[in-house]
């Protein structure tokens, strides 16, 4: 999704890619949304900068604000439902979900007082010095936080063991265009002929 440019309205906090540093682009900006997904955007600037914003500041991108998902508040508790909504995390690089990349290792779901849960999440990163490791963990745990009965949520970033592409799901893999034949080493790197 290249979009047209857009001239920010306002000053906006926005997040570096891939370094996970805050900075403020001043109003004015020049900006393209290169990727709209799981409630935030991510925009390259005049310098080729690429930059997440949150969807708290989609009025300076011009757009409406859009309100963070009830989370199917009406409905019962259930893991399809927590899975559910780690489907709606995304890599800010790459227009994939945190489940379909396999970054999430293991999400535990145990139950509390009162109907009450708590969900413990392993995930990993797709690299060990990935700046963006605690932006894609605090979005694990405000979404999970949303779904109606859990009081608890504890997220863990592990890299053991490490990630590979190896961990994708088919979809993803399609998606990004690789080669599902393509032959793999032990540890689930591409093989180069």
């Amino acid at each position: 999704m290249h979009s047209q440019p857009i001239k920010l309205t306002r000053d906006c906090q926005v997040i570096e890619i891939p370094s996970g540093v805050h900075h403020t682009l001043t109003a004015g900006s020049v900006v393209r949304i290169m990727q709209s997904l799981g409630g935030s955007y991510t925009v390259t600037g005049e310098r080729g900068g690429m930059y997440r914003v949150d969807a708290a500041d989609a009025d300076a991108l011009g757009l409406a604000a859009a309100s963070p998902a009830a989370s199917t508040s009406a409905a019962e508790f259930n893991e399809p439902m927590v899975w559910q909504q780690l489907r709606t995390v995304y890599d800010p690089e790459i227009p994939v979900n945190v489940v379909d990349l396999g970054l999430i290792y293991s999400c535990d779901i145990a139950p509390l007082e009162n109907g009450q849960h708590r969900i413990d999440v392993k995930m990993s990163m797709t690299a060990p010095g990935c700046g963006m490791g605690n932006v894609l963990k605090a979005d694990v745990h405000d979404k999970l936080a949303r779904l109606p009965m859990v009081k608890e949520v504890n997220v863990e970033v592990v890299f053991d063991p490490p990630w590979n592409p190896g961990r994708m799901s088919e979809a993803a893999k399609l998606q990004l265009g690789l080669d599902l034949d393509y032959p793999q080493s032990e540890s689930g790197l591409p093989v180069l002929r």
